[in-house]
C-alpha cells in the first residue's frame, strides 16, 4: 500500500519540476503550424479590389457544400461575387476551396478561434471575410 503511493509522489515530484506542456488560453495562444487551415479571408489586389471572380469553383468544390456564391457582373464586363458567403458550421476546413481557386482569392489562414454564441454569426458573409484579419 506505501509502494503505490511513493510511486504516485514520485510521479508528481518529477513531473513538477518540469516545463509545464499545457497554455494558458486565453493569455497565451498556441502558435500554429505552417499549414494548419483555419478561418477563410478573401484577398484583394494592391488596388484594393476584389480577387475572386465569381467562377464559383471553391463552391462545387466544397465537399460539405458550405460556400454560396452568387455572381455579378460590373461596368466593364468584369464579374465579381455579389454574395459570398461560408457557412463555418458547415465547413470541414479541408482547404479545397484554396487548392481550386485560380486567383489565390481565398485563403485559410492560422486564426482557430471561431466560437460565438449564435448560429448567425458562424455565417460568414464577403465583408465579414474581409474585415476577419483586419483589427
Amino acid at each position: 500500500m506505501i509502494k503505490p503511493l511513493l510511486k504516485g509522489l514520485g510521479l508528481t515530484l518529477r513531473t513538477f519540476f518540469t516545463r509545464p506542456v499545457t497554455l494558458q488560453y486565453p493569455e497565451e495562444k498556441m502558435v500554429m503550424y505552417p499549414r494548419f487551415r483555419g478561418l477563410h479571408e478573401l484577398t484583394r489586389d494592391g488596388e484594393g479590389k476584389i480577387n475572386c471572380v465569381a467562377c464559383e469553383l471553391c463552391a462545387a468544390v466544397c465537399p460539405a457544400n458550405c460556400i454560396r456564391v452568387e455572381p455579378a457582373e460590373g461596368p466593364t464586363h468584369q464579374r465579381f461575387p455579389k454574395v459570398y458567403e461560408i457557412d463555418l458550421l458547415r465547413c470541414i476546413f479541408c482547404g479545397f476551396c484554396q487548392e481550386a481557386c485560380p486567383y489565390g482569392a481565398i485563403i485559410l489562414r492560422e486564426n482557430y478561434e471561431t466560437a460565438n454564441y449564435t448560429r448567425k454569426d458562424l455565417l460568414y458573409d464577403r465583408d465579414k471575410l474581409f474585415h476577419a484579419y483586419q483589427k
